[in-house]
């Protein structure tokens, strides 16, 4: 695909939006990467400050501008909003970003209505499913970074606990992007070997204790990070820049993107993070799993909450 025709515009210039700009930068994802802020002047420093290494990267048109400027983009990436404070969930988020929502996603239509929308604002589920009620965008063309920064934590903690490279991991988180995120033990491989049946090299296998263990320091990532340096930033760039790969190189990959769902496992009416083909034309098919009866139940639950919370807003 020829990167010259990409164009990429991040709303929001905060510890987000100008990390997922490095990143894309980096990576060579686009000629041309716009930051829009409502504190112009911060977008417009950022947007510098990124340009001044044009030559250390790909060849790259770092601006800012205003909602205007994101006309002609092949994806527009939201990350604006509040931030969540320590010790506050993403949820208590929903009322004060929604607010935001409101007036943003008309906007964006009016500008830019056959780009992509990625929404990464938190609470990204309610958001996303928000974002949908909001917009004249086609379904599958605005979608949330749901719980795809959650599956990589997941699996760089099971690498850790067994020895093994990360990229050897697969696994998946589905839900909620919080609290109530479900970890699909059952489905988990390490190569080829359900993870189940691995065993060490002495013979130890992983314990109920172990994975208890892992899934609550998945739940306390963010809430760690926050409270040490206020913000989470460059772990949820790489994320979102992962999924920037598979929508601007058409690379049908399979990744736990937030969907408005329609009877899947039964669930329907809220938008929640399963496994989907991601490609140039946005999501696609979501992915069934085999979960297990325990993993249904609380993917259910985990959809009750997110409703809930979007019912609110």
């Amino acid at each position: 695909m020829d990167v010259g025709s990409n164009r990429i515009s991040i709303i929001g210039a905060g510890a987000v939006g100008s990390s997922i700009a490095f990143a894309a930068m980096l990576r060579g994802l686009a000629n041309r990467i716009v930051l829009q802020d409502k504190q112009a002047h911060k977008a417009q420093a950022e947007a510098k400050d990124l340009a001044q290494g044009r030559m250390f990267a790909a060849p790259v048109e770092v601006v800012s501008g205003d909602l205007d400027a994101c006309a002609g983009s092949r994806v527009i990436v939201v990350t604006a909003g509040a931030k969540q404070k320590p010790g506050e969930s993403r949820l208590e988020l929903a009322g004060r970003n929604a607010a935001i929502f409101r007036e943003l996603i008309p906007a964006l239509d009016a500008v830019a209505l056959d780009a992509l929308l990625l929404i990464v604002s938190n609470p990204v589920d309610v958001l996303t499913h928000l974002a949908h009620q909001l917009t004249n965008r086609p379904a599958g063309r605005v979608f949330g970074s749901g719980t795809v920064l959650d599956t990589s934590r997941f699996r760089h903690l099971i690498a850790g606990h067994i020895n093994v490279a990360v990229a050897n991991v697969h696994a998946y988180i589905v839900g909620e992007h919080g609290d109530s995120e479900v970890p699909v033990w059952s489905t988990a491989h390490v190569g080829n070997v359900p993870l189940r049946d691995w065993r060490s090299a002495d013979g130890k296998r992983m314990t109920d204790a172990d994975r208890e263990t892992i899934a609550e320091q998945v739940r306390g990532a963010a809430g760690e990070i926050i409270a040490a340096k206020g913000a989470t930033n460059w772990a949820v760039a790489l994320a979102v820049v992962r999924i920037l790969v598979a929508l601007l190189r058409d690379e049908n990959a399979i990744l736990t993107v937030s969907r408005p769902l329609d009877d899947y496992q039964g669930i329907r009416d809220v938008s929640l993070a399963v496994p989907s083909i991601v490609s140039a034309k946005g999501v696609e098919a979501a992915l069934p799993l085999d979960y297990d009866d325990h993993e249904r139940a609380a993917l259910i639950a985990s959809a009750d909450v997110v409703r809930r919370a979007t019912a609110s807003v």
